[in-house]
């Protein structure tokens, strides 16, 4: 439900921070000497006769709206057991869900600090900005501003209809980064110095930001953690919205799926997208190219030099893949199906033998797991950011910076994995839900030193190491050895270089490097079967 005016005129403590906003005065919280602000509504909630389509501004409220807690989060089916125990995600009820928090060391307009705008992951299924890993307390504390806020989600926000404009979650984002360009210089930002930065499908969003003449001039610089620029094939996206219908028994239009419950609706979304995943593909809903909002496939279209002023920051972590394969019990099903898995990484890859063998002449003895898991994630996420980085080595272009997150997990199995650097980047890897990842007792001299990299860069554009160049230069966090290393990765990267270079072109708008990331259209019988646990081979 939406606030009442009681509750958004509370009178609070005399002694809470309070800004006004385009829309009304707002009352945040003193905590350990900044101000935090929750909450904040940027767009009116997506429902009723607004739902599926474009966000609209908020109402305006009179008196002090509170803004003490987190707000609503978007609908969304939960994490499944396997991966519940690795990630938090918090559910807070209610309809105003397009809201936003402000970390702050000064709400005051003079401040004029830098500004960075979390956008975060969650295979645009799943996630909000009220996940404890997001704290913006360390990045206020060192002088930074930290705007976090929620988007719609899953079909609600990426569903495919003929009846309603697509991708209202990707233009769910470009309001909020309005609503900062318009709001962040009284809580103590500089609006002409805001830094964008996502992980995952945050990731994904911000290279579709990049590449949308709508959102030009929004932001300063970018941060691209584990996602690559990328589209999804429309007809992906719709198989999964009929799969839905036809649980549902509706017709596949938005008018219909309106007109459901939107926790029925979280629920046949999860049952539909049972089999999909980000490195094994499937049906799956993503950014899609409309001509509008976005005019074609974000890769190409940075490649060619859309938003070429803008400095950008670019990583992975060195075991990205095991956070999908070790939950679900995959790892030990790869390895038993060897020779079949491989060939099914290579038709999703859409490469031929020499890759695999490629890989395996780099990890001589390695099991088929880890050959697999690192072939899917060099082609769908590392291939597609190196591409990018090295796109901005001359011409005039802004320069890139490149990281990769090597310290392995302490729980089992997991390695560098997945989102495992994000309780570094917000120096939140003390808190429980960051713990889910890395295990007790993570380095703090790591988190400082990864945290201070994101401060530099958002308040100079310098992250502390060189810039992408002929030499390719990569700072390496918790590997153990040289802080930077040149040339990492290059010979997998020139495999499939070798192999993009055979391909024949594939049409604009199935994703970057012949996959999309998020999901993928291409059927992949010797896959699938290593969806579900206790899967053997066929014989």
């Amino acid at each position: 439900m939406e606030r009442t005016d009681e509750a958004a005129t509370d009178p609070g403590n005399a002694a809470d921070p309070v800004v006004r906003t385009p829309h009304g005065a707002v009352r945040g919280r003193h905590e350990h000497g900044i101000a935090v602000f929750r909450g904040i509504p940027y767009a009116a909630p997506p429902f009723g006769p607004r739902r599926f389509r474009p966000p609209v501004p908020p109402e305006p409220w009179d008196g002090v709206r509170d803004a003490g807690a987190f707000g609503p989060t978007p609908p969304k089916p939960p994490y499944s057991e396997a991966f519940a125990r690795y990630l938090s995600d918090p559910v807070v009820p209610g309809d105003d869900c397009l809201n936003l928090n402000v970390w702050t060391p000064a709400p005051d307009p003079g401040a004029r600090l830098p500004v960075l705008v979390w956008i975060h992951g969650g295979a645009l299924t799943r996630g909000s900005s009220a996940v404890p890993v997001y704290d913006g307390s360390a990045f206020a504390r060192n002088g930074v501003v930290l705007v976090s806020f929620n988007y719609r989600l899953g079909v609600e926000g990426y569903g495919l209809f003929p009846d309603a404009p697509p991708n209202p979650g990707l233009r769910d984002q470009i309001a909020a980064l309005e609503w900062v360009q318009h709001a962040v210089a009284a809580f103590g930002g500089d609006p002409h110095r805001v830094t964008v930065f996502g992980e995952s499908a945050g990731a994904i969003s911000i290279g579709a930001l990049l590449a949308s003449p709508r959102a030009r001039g929004l932001f300063r610089r970018a941060v691209l953690q584990s996602g690559p620029p990328e589209s999804t094939e429309r007809d992906t996206v719709r198989r999964l919205v009929r799969r839905m219908a036809a649980r549902l028994k509706v017709p596949a239009t938005a008018a219909a799926f309106a007109g459901v419950d939107r926790a029925l609706l979280a629920e046949a979304q999860a049952e539909a997208a049972r089999r999909s995943g980000p490195l094994l593909g499937g049906p799956a809903f993503g950014i899609v190219v409309d001509g509008d909002l976005v005019p074609r496939d974000p890769l190409a279209a940075l490649l060619d030099g859309a938003s070429a002023d803008v400095p950008l920051l670019l990583g992975w972590t060195s075991d990205e893949y095991r956070l999908w394969l070790v939950p679900t019990g995959l790892t030990e099903h790869i390895d038993r199906l060897g020779p079949v898995a491989l060939a099914g990484a290579m038709a999703r890859c859409h490469c031929g033998p020499e890759v695999p063998r490629g890989y395996r002449a780099a990890r001589s003895g390695a099991p088929a797991s880890e050959l697999v898991g690192q072939m899917l994630t060099d082609r769908l996420l590392r291939y597609p950011l190196h591409r990018l980085a090295g796109s901005r080595t001359g011409g005039g272009r802004a320069p890139a910076h490149v990281y990769e997150f090597a310290w392995p997990s302490r729980r089992p199995g997991l390695g560098a994995c997945h989102a495992l650097e994000l309780g570094f980047v917000f120096d939140s890897s003390g808190v429980p839900e960051a713990e889910q990842l890395t295990g007790p007792g993570a380095p703090r001299e790591l988190a400082r030193e990864m945290h201070s990299a994101w401060v530099r860069y958002a308040t100079d554009g310098d992250p502390g190491w060189p810039a992408w160049d002929p030499t390719r230069p990569v700072r390496v966090f918790g590997g153990g050895g040289d802080p930077v290393a040149h040339g990492l990765r290059d010979r997998e990267m020139a495999l499939w270089a070798a192999a993009s270079a055979r391909a024949e072109p594939r049409p604009a708008g199935s994703g970057a490097g012949g996959g999309s990331f998020l999901g993928s259209a291409t059927p992949l019988s010797a896959l699938r079967r290593l969806r579900r646990p206790g899967a053997t081979r066929r014989r």
